[in-house]
């Protein structure tokens, strides 16, 4: 008899019924009365231990399973086992599994979960696929999706070889599994098609349940547009996906697995670019139980990005903080060295930069190094990285090497990008190189592509035909019908005019005309020479219209006629040439040059010639001057452009 006049019996009676009706508390409650009377009692723990767990009390049941631990013994394995999963306790979890005396079906249901999240993949889908074979009840179709799941992952995750297990693409989460297997593979127009698909299963499997609103439609479907979104960005499509991704980000689901793939790819979009919106998504990366719900390499990425980020919002020592942790965990990758001499270029530290490369890298051997970039396989088809790579094979003179990585880049966009922009430019990259290194049989095929697309490009059909009379003559004839008349190619061209232009780099020189061959000019037709027009000549300030200029004012004054050399003084007119004591008045009264009747040999340069009232050298002759300094113009000073206040980058 239990406390109170209630009997265990009408106890052990109220357990049953509450568990029947899912109510987990009201039975925790009758349970502990049980034990009260019985702490004992192993059926009352092993029943409050799965009411704990339906409500979610993982922590509280597994400190009731390892306090009666002896008591409770393998009767509660799988409790424990699952326990231990849900608080993210993996690797205990698998050796709790392990240690089981027998491997049920629900042990082994859990077994193939905790291999999922510890990415053993190849265990798992044997785990899955033995299941369905030896199993069959209601739980059949959940199996082949967590099956179909294990394939996806291999596919994105290992790039293994996909295996046609037979799955069914009855449902949504099927169809939506098979869609990541296609993405894996690269086949990305056939994936979008499944996702389209799989939504269409959604809406119809959801349109039955009246409960279910469109908000709730919705946010059931933000997984499938994600991924939707993550195919038209790999695609190039990144203003579609960019906008379903923020629909999605709007809808805020309860995934934050989900949250964390979508705000990172947002993030990737963005770039160096929009970085105050990829400051507030990088929050939701780091969500707490996101490291539970993502692949290593996706958390892998996210926190490469993150290391970016803070590079490109110039937060220099996170950067370099992440960066280095990034290289701890991943030694043999190339990516976290890249970020840092990204970083050390940015502060201007090159020789850093170059110190880092050479240390981590062994930059005397290209072809290794070429052999690491391609190894990033999402950057490998890009057009950057096919320049980079080719030109690099270029200089260690492997055309074959340089020649493949054209062909695997045209075939990535040959099945993704059909027509494409970048898929034709790849396609005439890689002709001209083709050409250049003399590999003409080589380049046919990708000339027949381009002269396909185009047929009118006769610079690509005059290319054909020339690779094609090395190998086949009667081709190249065939070929050149197509080529244009020499009547259409011409055009009403004045050649001279052409020639003469200021954009002529040789201008032709016209002929010498031959004295006495000029042609009598037609009236009206004759040719109209522009005269040139001269320029007014500045005049000296002391210019006097009156008198003639001087004849030799251009010649130096040493050599002008009048020129008697320089006054040695101002005594030089005080003392006389005469006899010593002689005044000033008296050697001018004997100096005969100075008398009136005593006319000058000749007359002196700029004289008016018959004035008889003014001595001749009395007349100071005009010189030309020179401009003064005070008139001069000034050059102004090139303003300087002030910087533009951008913000951004």
């Amino acid at each position: 008899m239990a406390s109170g006049g209630v009997s265990v019996a009408s106890l052990w009676t109220e357990v049953n019924r509450c568990g029947q009706n899912g109510d987990y508390t009201r039975a925790l409650k009758a349970l502990t009365k049980i034990l009260h009377e019985n702490r004992d009692d192993v059926t009352a723990l092993h029943c409050k231990v799965v009411c704990l767990i339906q409500n979610g009390s993982f922590k509280e049941a597994l400190n009731v399973m390892n306090t009666h631990s002896k008591m409770l013994g393998s009767e509660v394995v799988f409790e424990k086992a699952y326990c231990e999963y849900r608080l993210n306790r993996v690797d205990s979890s698998l050796k709790t599994i392990e240690s089981a005396p027998e491997q049920t079906d629900k042990l082994k249901e859990l077994y193939g979960q905790v291999l999922y999240r510890l990415e053993r993949y190849d265990e798992c889908k044997s785990v899955y696929t033995d299941l369905i074979r030896n199993s069959q009840d209601e739980y059949e179709e959940e199996r082949k999706t967590n099956l179909a799941a294990v394939v996806a992952a291999m596919s994105q995750w290992e790039k293994a070889p996909t295996e046609d297990l037979g799955l069914p693409e009855s449902t949504y989460e099927l169809c939506y599994n098979a869609a990541c297997s296609l993405i894996g593979q690269g086949k990305l127009t056939e994936a979008l098609n499944k996702l389209q698909q799989a939504e269409e299963l959604c809406r119809v499997s959801l349109a039955d349940d009246s409960d279910m609103t469109e908000e709730d439609i919705q946010s059931e479907l933000a997984v499938i547009h994600s991924q939707m979104a993550y195919v038209m960005q790999l695609q190039g499509r990144t203003d579609e996906a960019l906008q379903l991704y923020n629909q999605v980000i709007k809808l805020k689901p309860s995934d934050v697995g989900l949250l964390a793939v979508t705000a990172n790819n947002i993030i990737t979009i963005n770039k160096d670019q929009n970085v105050f919106d990829s400051k507030k998504k990088v929050k939701l990366t780091n969500a707490e139980g996101v490291e539970y719900k993502l692949a290593k390499k996706q958390l892998q990425a996210i926190d490469f990005n993150k290391a970016l980020l803070a590079m490109y919002t110039n937060q220099a020592d996170q950067c370099r903080k992440l960066s280095s942790s990034l290289q701890a965990q991943n030694p043999g990758h190339p990516r976290p060295v890249l970020i840092q001499v990204a970083q050390l270029c940015r502060e201007k530290q090159h020789s850093r930069a170059i110190e880092l490369l050479q240390f981590n890298f062994d930059t005397c051997h290209v072809t290794k190094a070429c052999d690491v970039l391609r190894s990033i396989e999402e950057f490998k088809h890009k057009p950057g990285m096919v320049s980079a790579l080719v030109t690099m094979y270029s200089h260690e003179e492997d055309i074959d090497s340089a020649i493949d990585v054209f062909k695997q880049a045209i075939e990535h966009y040959q099945s993704e990008q059909p027509g494409s922009a970048t898929h034709l430019a790849l396609v005439r990259e890689a002709a001209n190189f083709k050409l250049k290194y003399g590999r003409k049989k080589e380049a046919i095929s990708d000339l027949e592509q381009l002269w396909k697309q185009n047929t009118k490009d006769v610079h690509t059909l005059a290319q054909l035909i020339s690779a094609y009379s090395l190998v086949d003559t009667d081709k190249a004839k065939s070929l050149s019908k197509h080529l244009p008349s020499a009547d259409t190619m011409s055009f009403n061209v004045d050649v001279d005019e052409l020639e003469n232009s200021h954009g002529a780099t040789y201008v032709r020189k016209k002929a010498a005309k031959v004295v006495g061959e000029n042609p009598p000019k037609e009236q009206g037709h004759g040719e109209v020479k522009k005269k040139k027009k001269k320029k007014k000549g500045k005049l000296p300030k002391n210019y006097d219209p009156k008198v003639t200029p001087d004849p030799e004012r251009w010649f130096p004054m040493k050599e002008r006629s009048y020129y008697r050399g320089k006054k040695k003084g101002k005594k030089k007119d005080q003392i006389g040439k005469g006899t010593q004591g002689a005044t000033a008045g008296a050697s001018a009264e004997l100096d005969a040059s100075k008398t009136a009747s005593s006319p000058p040999t000749s007359p002196r340069p700029g004289s008016a010639s018959g004035s008889s009232t003014a001595p001749a050298s009395g007349v100071v002759p005009p010189r030309q001057q020179k401009p003064s300094s005070s008139g001069a113009t000034r050059k102004k000073a090139p303003q300087k452009k002030k910087k533009g206040g951008k913000g951004g980058w």
